[in-house]
């Protein structure tokens, strides 16, 4: 692979494999890291690019590795405890109170999302916030389309019916 093709074809999707590994590790200097290990990896296995499908897909197979050998390595420290990424600005919301009510329903579904499993939060992730189709997604995670279909519909009920909890019974 010349550094031309890499540019043109792997560095555009940089940005997604940072957001992806943000997500799963939830520190900004840690993402940064397994990014930058990942685009060299893929710079040092340019000879497998030929024969692959879909570059996006195997790209992000390489961050979550990188990013789930480091939730398990006993160095890592979780220091950020909601994603700061998605929070929403309160000057864009013409009332305060509707502002700050909706940070607080954004904070409760990232608190939720962030306590699931971990196979679950990550199909959550490249499904409904970096919008993979389900097939990139059982690329991505080597899992057959009905199991990436059958985990996304179970997070997504374990999400909703936390949800329900608390706003019926103010159970957190």
């Amino acid at each position: 692979m010349s550094l031309e093709l890499f540019h043109s074809q792997v560095m555009p999707i940089r940005p997604k494999l940072y957001r992806f590994a943000y997500r799963l590790l939830n520190n900004e200097q840690d993402a940064q890291d397994i990014t930058q290990d990942a685009m060299l990896r893929v710079w040092n296995q340019q000879g497998r690019m030929a024969e692959l499908q879909n570059l996006e897909a195997w790209c992000m197979r390489i961050v979550r590795n990188l990013a789930l050998d480091r939730l398990k390595s006993k160095k890592y420290r979780n220091t950020e405890l909601l994603d700061k990424a998605d929070t929403m600005q309160a000057s864009h919301q013409s009332n305060p109170h509707l502002a700050a009510e909706q940070q607080d329903v954004m904070d409760r579904v990232h608190r939720i999302i962030h306590a699931l499993p971990e196979k679950y939060r990550t199909i959550i992730q490249l499904r409904d916030i970096d919008g993979f189709s389900y097939q990139e997604i059982a690329d991505i995670l080597e899992l057959t389309m009905n199991e990436v279909k059958t985990n996304l519909h179970r997070a997504r009920k374990a999400v909703r019916e936390q949800l329900q909890n608390i706003q019926v019974y103010g159970l957190q």
